[in-house]
């Protein structure tokens, strides 16, 4: 049947341009941001998830610079124990070579000692990074408190989020400490007993030039082989040698903390890099366009819109043959 009311035709062919013409839109929306799901109305689920997985990668963003901070405060503490590892070697051979001397050569070897003492204190004061010293620290009570390297952001299966820590233990790498009360003093001022090398947390000062006795104490910085016009004797130069000998085996069992420490923020730092690849490898999966697709798309759809319209033009053009039938 030929109307002039209604074109059927006509009508078809408006929807189906209609219909190219939103593909078409929707495939140069793609083309222009280069995903697939740019808004939830796209794809919410998608959506959803990709923005969760985004916040989080932005998280561990923040994560991988705090353990680049962190390997930096244990990069400064090692290098600064490391020097001291190789000061206190030196106290050791000076206190080698007085054993036996005279009073004075005993007298310059405690200029040199003192010297050496005085850097001790000046690595472990100077190995600070961004406000944190491991070494040198003044606890008011108890222990020192340990440095916690944030190594981790996660995500637990039902959406909770929490942060994992590389912690650092100062108290047991400490040097010195100069609180008022902490619980043990750090390895160079601590007293420690001259037959064993011990810690213990009460001194007993040895009188200087008497034999050594079982209970004197030394630490590694105030030992003194020469005061006024004493000099130490042989036997408690022997302890002192014994102190410093234990000494530097804790001072070595802390720098091989550090590094152990260290080892594992390098490896944290590796396995956050990947794994931030991993998560923009997945949301890329979930949401990007296949440029490719849209573009072998984009060129059907313009076909088809141009089909659509030379369409709708004849659907529009055949009411036009119905005033043929009035013609004389």
């Amino acid at each position: 049947m030929s109307s002039i009311m209604t074109n059927a035709s006509a009508l078809t062919a408006l929807q189906s341009l209609n219909a190219t013409n939103k593909n078409l839109e929707a495939t140069q929306a793609r083309i222009s941001t280069g995903y697939r799901v740019s808004q939830a109305s796209d794809n919410a689920a998608y959506w959803s998830i990709a923005t969760t997985m985004r916040s989080d990668n932005q998280a561990m963003s923040t994560v991988s610079d705090a353990l680049g901070l962190g390997a930096s405060k244990v990069d400064t503490a090692y290098t600064g124990i490391n020097s001291a590892i190789t000061t206190i070697n030196q106290i050791q051979q000076k206190l080698t070579a007085s054993y036996g001397q005279t009073d004075a050569s005993k007298e310059k070897t405690q200029t040199e000692i003192a010297a050496l003492q005085k850097q001790l204190k000046a690595y472990a004061d100077g190995a600070t990074f961004s406000g944190t010293n491991m070494l040198s620290v003044s606890t008011a009570t108890g222990t020192a408190a340990d440095v916690k390297i944030v190594s981790a952001f996660n995500r637990s299966s039902t959406g909770a989020v929490s942060i994992s820590t590389i912690d650092v233990n100062v108290e047991s790498i400490k040097l010195y400490d100069s609180g008022a009360a902490p619980t043990a003093k750090g390895i160079l001022d601590t007293a420690r007993l001259g037959l064993t090398g011990a810690a213990v947390a009460t001194a007993s000062n040895p009188t200087l030039g008497a034999a050594a006795a079982a209970t004197d104490t030394y630490s590694v910085a105030s030992l003194t082989i020469f005061s006024s016009s004493t000099a130490a004797s042989d036997t408690q130069i022997q302890q002192m040698m014994n102190v410093v000998d234990a000494a530097l085996k804790d001072m070595t069992t802390s720098a091989t903390k550090l590094g152990a420490a260290k080892s594992s923020i390098d490896l944290q730092k590796t396995f956050t890099s990947s794994l931030m690849d991993s998560i923009d490898r997945g949301v890329g999966q979930l949401v990007d366009a296949d440029m490719n697709k849209e573009s072998t798309r984009l060129q059907a759809l313009q076909v088809q819109q141009q089909l659509g319209i030379q369409a709708l033009s004849i659907a529009n053009g055949s009411s036009q043959s119905i005033l043929s039938l009035f013609r004389g």
